[in-house]
């Protein structure tokens, strides 16, 4: 009787040591197990803000994220040997996001302004884009800035097309500018004619009437020339910023970069 009575209590502390042996593993390391995309690569975990509303650089299909700027990031991720968290957000929250320590990079078709380098630093530039109006497909009125003179212009807020049109509204006389927080209900303000006129990244505007009958068109010269950038918060994520900056590099140099890019824009 004392035999097993002995016998099960060196079972049970057996037992215990392999819980709080199992316990320590699990809690070393950052291994983002909950995170979207970036696997673990046995290294840190960074919280990444994205706009899913903005194909082709961000959206979700079948509950997988996809796009340009998520593949783009895991694969420097992979290249650098960290982990994502990817946090989707309406665009115009990124920013304060990454100022209040929720957020520890952004990439979300953000285009490198001289507004947005004094709250946060910039990697190098990642995509070459630019500004372009859009109107609906039997819209012959419009072609160039000068003809939004008493029009209705709708734009998504926080971007360089908002400040765009802002900048256009003295200039040439807009009538009114209507902000959405998302690119499809911009689309669709001007499909019924509720507006006469968007303004959106070309790049996003072309992939969306490419793949879907949105009854739109664009027209005229680009407004602009920006450029997209990866933002993490100012004067405080050097050794990140340097991270992606050099993943950025090695994508270009392997041809990554390109097949990414390929696969989402033919011919860019």
């Amino acid at each position: 009787m004392k035999n097993i009575k002995l016998f099960s209590l060196v079972m049970a502390l057996v037992l215990v040591l392999a819980a709080c042996g199992s316990n320590n593993n699990s809690a070393g390391g950052n291994n983002g197990g909950d995170s979207e995309g970036g696997g673990d690569n046995g290294g840190d975990t960074y919280k990444v803000g994205v706009d899913t509303t903005y194909p082709p650089f961000e959206f979700q299909e079948g509950g997988d994220y996809k796009g340009i700027d998520i593949d783009l990031i895991n694969a420097i991720a992979e290249d650098q040997g960290f982990n994502i968290e990817l946090k989707p957000m309406d665009f115009g929250g990124i920013i304060p996001a990454i100022q209040a320590d929720q957020l520890d990079v952004a990439i979300a078709g953000m285009s490198i302004t001289d507004d947005r380098k004094k709250k946060v630093d910039f990697s190098d530039p990642y995509f070459d884009a630019g500004l372009t109006l859009v109107v609906s497909k039997d819209n012959n009125d419009i072609t160039k800035p000068e003809d939004l003179k008493g029009k209705v212009v709708a734009v998504k807020n926080g971007t360089t097309g908002a400040d765009k049109a802002q900048e256009l509204k003295d200039e040439v006389g807009i009538k009114e500018i209507r902000q959405f927080n998302d690119s499809p209900s911009m689309f669709q303000e001007v499909s019924n004619g509720n507006a006469d006129v968007l303004i959106e990244d070309y790049p996003v505007i072309a992939y969306a009437i490419k793949s879907k009958d949105l009854g739109l068109k664009t027209v005229g010269d680009r407004l602009n020339g920006d450029q997209y950038g990866i933002a993490v918060k100012k004067g405080e994520n050097q050794e990140l910023l340097k991270m992606i900056n050099e993943g950025l590099q090695n994508l270009r140099d392997n041809g990554k970069y390109d097949e990414i890019i390929n696969t989402y824009l033919e011919g860019e």
